[in-house]
């Protein structure tokens, strides 16, 4: 007997650096959010990991593009190809092709109605009955197991690859708010600048990031041993390969910078929260540092069953 009713349901973390797939009871793929596009004929000749690694790689006519920038969509096509790629992966083949039912894609709280129609655009083309945009915090708060219809008020820091949004969740509901565009791509450009301006040495976005996850901390490092890392690039001056050494406590320097940014929108956020939520409400406990600058990473848990009420 065939089944011709829609059944099925996917939840998207469309991310600045990496996308997630995910239904009801586990995550189906985990992408970098990268394409190779050839510019002779337009085609798109890699996604994802594929992609990820030919950056920095490629030749004149093969154009790396990272369609989403500071956390939001900035080529509407790119990532509509690239989603499509990406869905096709974990889509089961089907003679009677029947969309989803519920379609549920994350956005950041401080999305413009803009920015929310450039990525429902890019949604339409799953034909979905039912198509909803989750506030990004929210959906981190309720992958971390925490409980947001309780009275008592929740720190969350969400640090993504191009935006830092701050929100403090009480009662269902989002009683403070900061953002700021600073994330794991500001950590490595400076990384990268560090290089440059201190060893005259050129390196690789790749590169700082690599160095970023292997030893990145703030304030003082994690470990009692000095750990270092091996870091390859071009010197300026000689113009040839070479390498360095970076220990941990330098790079804590680094990061101070970007990271001071992000402590200022903390305390902001902390100001223009209700008195009886700071004094009260807010533990240390609740306090969820996520993503990629302790560099442990919190999934947003798409498999968690949610209700939504109000409008699509």
């Amino acid at each position: 007997m065939f089944n011709f009713s829609s059944t099925k349901n996917l939840a998207i973390d469309l991310g600045n650096n990496n996308t997630l797939l995910s239904d009801q009871s586990a995550i189906l793929l985990s992408q970098p959010s990268f394409m190779i596009v050839n510019e002779l004929n337009n085609k798109v000749e890699a996604v994802g990991d594929k992609a990820y690694e030919m950056m920095e790689k490629t030749h004149s006519n093969l154009k790396p593009v990272k369609p989403l920038k500071g956390g939001v969509i900035s080529d509407g096509e790119s990532v509509k190809k690239m989603l499509k790629n990406l869905v096709n992966r974990v889509e089961k083949p089907s003679y009677f092709p029947s969309g989803y039912n519920y379609l549920l894609s994350g956005v950041p709280y401080d999305t413009t109605p803009v920015e929310k129609r450039a990525l429902r655009d890019v949604l339409d083309q799953f034909s979905s009955k039912n198509t909803f945009l989750v506030h990004e915090p929210l959906a981190a708060t309720l992958g971390l197991g925490l409980d947001i219809k309780e009275p008592e008020g929740k720190l969350v820091v969400d640090i993504g690859g191009g935006i830092t949004e701050v929100v403090i969740i009480s009662l269902s509901g989002i009683a403070a708010f900061q953002s700021i565009r600073v994330g794991g791509d500001t950590f490595d450009e400076e990384i990268q600048d560090y290089f440059r301006r201190v060893y005259n040495l050129s390196i690789g976005l790749k590169t700082a990031e690599r160095i970023k996850k292997e030893i990145g901390c703030v304030y003082s490092p994690v470990s009692l041993e000095t750990v270092f890392a091996q870091v390859k690039g071009k010197d300026l001056m000689e113009g040839i390969p070479t390498n360095r050494v970076i220990a941990q406590p330098e790079l804590t320097q680094v990061l101070e910078r970007p990271f001071k940014q992000i402590e200022t929108c903390i305390q902001q956020s902390l100001e223009i929260c209700p008195p009886g939520i700071v004094s009260r409400y807010l533990p240390f406990r609740n306090l969820c540092y996520r993503r990629q600058c302790t560099i442990k990473r919190y999934s947003r848990a798409p498999g968690k069953n949610i209700s939504i009420t109000g409008p699509h």
